[in-house]
């Protein structure tokens, strides 16, 4: 029998601003400090860096951080 394993990535399934916000509640509800910093990552692949820093007020260029 030949099994094969794929890798699951949840922020391919946070697909909405509803799923994000559910997602982060859950795990400040449910984890510690370290499993809610885990998911700030998550979520912000899920939407996008471009956008999360857009919302933040900070550019991304060249790969490193400044403020606007």
């Amino acid at each position: 029998m030949n099994n094969m394993i794929t890798s699951f990535d949840i922020a391919e399934h946070l697909e909405t601003e509803a799923d994000i916000q559910a997602f982060l509640h859950d795990a400040a509800a449910n984890g510690d400090a370290s499993d809610f910093i885990h998911a700030l990552s998550i979520a912000a692949r899920a939407k996008g860096m471009t956008e999360v820093a857009k919302q933040a007020g900070i550019t991304l260029a060249s790969g490193k951080t400044g403020i606007k």
